[in-house]
């Protein structure tokens, strides 16, 4: 009566749990769970050095952080069988300052139930939230209240940047296509340039499928020997 996930589980556990996560998971009136045990691990495993910031400061940046969520409906879809994953306090301790402009435009991705984590991010890296696009996607998701299908695509502002010019101001929907685990639409970087052809951009938590001109890359799957990383 047991699934082969929680066989599998149970073994990754057996070797690299710590002897108190397995005395703990023997008791009959723990609370701790096999998939909370499982998700440590697989966060520990995947554990990467932080690469160092750029020394340059730039004009926008597009972040896609790697938020951890607390539960999974299926421990095959977990986000750390796809990345490793960072605290709420890890990522807002992030040198974000030592990158950004004067005057600075953020794009920060937020999932529906990453919404408020996503604002207090924004806020303790000295933003103020301005607006916001919606990516509407062409498949269904999980979810426990409501099955996502749209992800939010949060606009903010550090000091006093230029709005684009109204010709350059896109719908604040975008219908595009879902692609592998994390992936965003080619349409966003796009309508990004569209809106602030000229300034420097850095995209933070990237992973790159392609190089596109005139961007930086920073994160843990980037390669630094390749150019604009």
């Amino acid at each position: 009566g047991v699934s082969h996930d929680t066989i599998a589980r149970v073994k990754l556990i057996r070797d690299e749990g710590t002897e108190e996560e397995k005395s703990r998971l023997m008791r009959p009136d723990c609370t701790l769970s096999i998939n909370q045990v499982y998700r440590r691990v697989r966060r520990d495993q995947m554990k990467t050095e932080t690469p160092p910031f750029p020394k340059r400061r730039f004009a926008l940046i597009l972040g896609d952080p790697p938020y951890q969520y607390e539960f999974t409906q299926c421990e095959n879809r977990a986000i750390e069988n796809h990345y490793p994953t960072m605290t709420l306090e890890a990522m807002k301790n992030l040198p974000i300052g030592e990158i950004t402009d004067k005057d600075c435009v953020l794009l920060l991705w937020a999932p529906p139930p990453k919404l408020q984590e996503a604002i207090t991010l924004l806020t303790a890296w000295s933003f103020s939230y301005r607006s916001g696009i919606v990516w509407v996607k062409d498949k269904i998701g999980m979810g426990y209240y409501a099955r996502a299908q749209h992800e939010h695509l949060l606009i903010a502002t550090k000091g006093n940047p230029p709005v684009p010019p109204p010709d350059k101001r896109p719908s604040s929907v975008i219908r595009a296509p879902r692609g592998r685990h994390s992936e965003k639409p080619e349409k966003v970087y796009e309508l990004i340039e569209q809106m602030y052809p000229s300034f420097e951009k850095i995209e933070l938590f990237a992973r790159p499928t392609s190089r596109r001109a005139g961007w930086t890359y920073w994160g843990n799957e980037v390669d630094p020997s390749r150019e604009g990383a």
